[in-house]
């Protein structure tokens, strides 16, 4: 499989993942009050106006957030078409099925549905969904891989960097 299809691949399952999970719960009544799953695990829906920990909630229009989340879609995009990589192009598609369905959450309902509730006593972690999960594991994977790519050969004087092979990853 080629590394443009396998980022399409993973956008599509973080995307269909994401949704059918808000859909679920949206359409669980049980979770307006909270379902303890486990000790440090609630499922509690939650709707998110704002973007990360909901920043900027009320503060910016959701037409707005969705201007700015199509733009950086894009650029993702364009990233994923030109991914030197395997591991890099299903990073960036990641991250792209998770801003993508936030962005029809946005859509639908002017906010993101949110309903994992992590807590460690009374202190709770901001609500949030799997878009975020694929999300962060995108990035996390994207700078892994930039760490494991700086621990590679030093460049030969006179090497051109944009000649390497990159085949082999």
């Amino acid at each position: 499989m080629n590394r443009r299809t396998l980022g399409g691949l993973c956008a599509i399952a973080a995307l269909a993942l994401d949704q059918s999970t808000k859909a679920l719960a949206l359409n669980t009544p049980e979770l307006e009050r909270g379902v303890e799953v486990l000790p440090f695990l609630n499922l509690v829906r939650v709707l998110n106006d704002g973007v990360s920990f909901g920043l900027l909630g009320g503060i910016v229009p959701s037409w707005g957030l969705v201007v700015l989340a199509n733009a950086i879609i894009a650029w993702l995009l364009i990233w994923l078409w030109r991914a030197p990589d395997r591991l890099t192009a299903a990073a960036l598609g990641l991250v792209i099925g998770g801003a993508a369905g936030n962005v029809i959450d946005r859509l639908r309902y002017q906010a993101v549905p949110d309903f994992l509730d992590f807590h460690f006593g009374t202190y709770h972690w901001p609500s949030f969904n799997l878009a975020d999960v694929a999300i962060f594991c995108g990035a996390a994977l994207l700078f892994w891989d930039g760490f494991r790519a700086a621990r590679g050969k030093p460049e030969q004087p006179g090497q051109d960097p944009r000649k390497e092979n990159v085949a082999g990853r």
